[in-house]
């Protein structure tokens, strides 16, 4: 009879005391699927004295996370403790020296030293599983790395942090300002105190960087992904969008391109019909374009205790059954290294809406500037002022509106041509500007 897999868990917040709980919820079910016991047989955390609603009653207690990946007792090392360095990243590569196997829900590591704990894995004969690091409980990074390694990617993209799609949700749903569904996030508990990583697009990125590695046999490489937040987007950006038939995302997108491998993080237009138009609130998508069939979607939870619990045992079940893929569906020698693509070199359409003010010659003078730039529009929308105020005066010429949807284009020319507008004085404020994605 197989011995059971002897589990060490470092972390037992949220997610690591729900691992637990499954583990002795689902032990038997474990048993069956993996052909072997699974059992939890030592934690850690930073305080043994907290009160948790948990039954560690026959669990050891380790000193520390580098002793307990140093343990002889445990075969299977979880690190839930989060974190880009220590004490993480130095017990995790303890326990891939010492021939244990890894599971980690943790982006901003993998993201970071990713390629260093592939190479202890593969070196040491470990594996080194981090499904629940992107999209919790969409099983996408298994989709990318084993379900389509016969099969060639030519895009991935979704929508990677359930508080943007939240916040975005909200404001085209309620018509409420950016700040103020923001602010209903951080009572609600969907936006921490300082959303900045969420908002900015930085949690995305760490996310899509490792996406990409999967996809395109690529080193990891966040520095490489253009990233833009959402802070800029107004709810008169999303009332246009659903009358053009579109949907504003934050979107991960990461294209194979005649010039390489382009990565970026960004607000993004989609159409409503798209997949990705219906995923709503914190929930999560990614979409993939394979070679040969049709674009697969992985709609779910993309955060949360439960839903990145059961990645979690997904992976351990993984290593009790003796599966050790490469990390990255790869040998680290074979990922290719990767530059970061200037985004003025995509191509694709655009959203532009500019104040435009309301003189003889506005319109032509931007035509002008667009055609010089030999941008070609799809549809033009212009909102009219009122003519008189409520006491029924003649209102002051102010600026109008003025909505354009771009045929494909390059980003450099676009904002060129937007230079020009400016210099003209035609136009009041910054133009804003939206990439749209098309199926």
């Amino acid at each position: 009879m197989v011995a059971p897999l002897r589990v060490g868990i470092a972390g037992l917040g949220t997610v690591g005391a729900e691992v637990v709980r499954l583990i002795e919820e689902q032990s038997r079910m474990l048993s069956e699927r993996s052909g072997r016991g699974v059992r939890v047989v030592a934690v850690t955390a930073r305080s043994k004295a907290k009160k948790r609603s948990l039954d560690l009653r026959g669990i050891d207690w380790a000193k520390s996370p580098l002793a307990l990946a140093s343990d002889p007792n445990v075969d299977c090392f979880v690190e839930l403790m989060g974190g880009s360095g220590e004490p993480a990243l130095s017990a995790i590569e303890a326990a891939l020296k010492s021939g244990k196997s890894v599971v980690t829900a943790n982006k901003a590591l993998i993201a970071r030293h990713g390629l260093r704990l592939a190479k202890a894995a593969e070196k040491h004969g470990g594996a080194l599983n981090f499904e629940a690091a992107v999209g919790a409980a969409i099983p996408v990074i298994k989709t990318l790395r084993e379900g389509l390694c016969g099969t060639g990617v030519n895009r991935v993209y979704g929508i990677l942090n359930g508080t943007c799609n939240y916040i975005l949700t909200r404001m085209e749903h309620e018509g409420l300002s950016f700040a103020e569904c923001l602010k209903d996030a951080q009572r609600l508990g969907y936006a921490e105190a300082n959303p900045s990583f969420d908002v900015d697009g930085h949690d995305t990125a760490q996310k899509l960087a490792i996406l990409a590695s999967l996809a395109f046999g690529t080193k990891v490489a966040q520095s490489a992904v253009y990233v833009e937040g959402i802070s800029s987007i107004a709810p008169e950006d999303l009332r246009a969008a659903e009358e053009l038939g579109y949907r504003v995302k934050l979107l991960g997108v990461a294209v194979r391109t005649a010039k390489g491998i382009e990565q970026r993080v960004h607000p993004t237009m989609v159409p409503k019909s798209s997949s990705i138009a219906q995923v709503m609130g914190v929930t999560n998508a990614v979409t993939i374009d394979g070679e040969g069939i049709p674009a697969i979607t992985l709609v779910g939870p993309g955060a949360g205790g439960a839903a990145t619990a059961s990645a979690v045992v997904a992976d351990i079940a993984d290593v009790a059954r003796g599966i050790r893929a490469k990390p990255f569906g790869r040998p680290v020698e074979r990922l290719r290294d990767i530059t970061k693509a200037p985004m003025e070199r995509h191509e694709g359409g655009y959203y532009i809406r500019l104040m435009a003010r309301d003189l003889a010659g506005t319109a032509a003078t931007i035509a002008t500037r667009l055609a010089e730039q030999k941008i070609s529009l799809e549809s033009i929308v212009q909102r009219h002022p009122e003519g008189v105020d409520a006491n029924g005066a003649a209102k002051k010429p102010s600026p109008v509106p003025v909505i354009l949807i771009t045929y494909a284009t390059s980003e450099d020319a676009v904002y060129r041509a937007l230079e020009a507008v400016q210099r003209d004085k035609v136009i009041s404020g910054r133009p804003q500007v939206i990439r749209i994605e098309k199926n």
